[in-house]
């Protein structure tokens, strides 16, 4: 297997006096989507914002592309190649869908060409482009804020729950857009809680409980096999 594009090394998390992280070991293989997947409460949003530098790991390690990012701050990482959408996708409303996309650009103008392909995968944005983007439904801004972490050409994707109450049309757009990116050669790190969506995006998969990551494997295992879901995530995921 290629050297990972990601690795966290027992890395621990620390917010006000609560101990979230608690030695996460985790890896994310270079050019696969990887899906983060636990119970609510479990540790995954901090996962995500620890990696991006919103939160300092108190101890462990952060290895990106093989470089230690541990202690860099948030502007560095993304610069260094690294996509975030948060789970509360961070639009700003008074902002157009096109002021919006410029804010993803960190070192120059939206390619046309990006900008092209952007637009076909979520059709919604071109046609309020000059419109602000507190205008839009739930599932647009959702596209928007995806669409921004997109807007250039990243290495490694860090998204939280991009499916959270969309409608199932929309779901569909948003994982064929996941699907492309891939395509293109990016390492994707992802939260979700529709299962189907984890099943259907997913090569590989870790899953956590209590501040750790307590199993991982490929995300066919992990999905063919209910008695394995029920034991690390406590329910079973054929109903989601």
């Amino acid at each position: 297997m290629s050297d990972p594009i990601l690795s966290l090394q027992a890395v621990h998390t620390d917010i006000a006096q609560y101990h979230i992280l608690q030695g996460v070991d985790l890896e994310v293989p270079r050019g696969q989507v990887t899906m983060l997947l636990g119970r609510n409460g479990v540790g995954k949003t901090t996962t995500l914002k620890t990696i991006m530098g919103q939160w300092t790991a108190k101890s462990g390690k952060i290895l990106y592309d093989g470089q230690d990012i541990t202690r860099l701050p948030v502007s560095a990482r993304a610069r260094g190649g690294i996509g975030f959408v948060p789970e509360d996708m961070g639009i700003f409303s008074d902002l157009t869908v096109e002021e919006n996309m410029l804010l993803g650009c960190t070192s120059g103008p939206l390619d046309s060409a990006r900008k092209e392909w952007l637009l076909g995968a979520f059709p919604a944005l071109g046609t309020f482009w000059n419109s602000e983007a507190g205008n839009l439904s739930g599932g647009q801004k959702q596209m928007l804020s995806i669409a921004r972490a997109m807007a250039e050409d990243r290495q490694l994707y860090l998204i939280d729950e991009p499916t959270k109450g969309l409608a199932p049309a929309i779901v569909s757009t948003m994982a064929q857009a996941l699907r492309e990116l891939k395509g293109q050669g990016a390492s994707i790190l992802l939260v979700e809680q529709n299962f189907s969506v984890a099943r259907a995006l997913g090569d590989s998969a870790a899953v956590m409980d209590d501040g750790r990551v307590i199993w991982t494997g490929p995300m066919a295992e992990l999905a063919e096999n209910k008695d394995l879901q029920e034991r690390l995530m406590g329910l079973s995921m054929e109903a989601h």
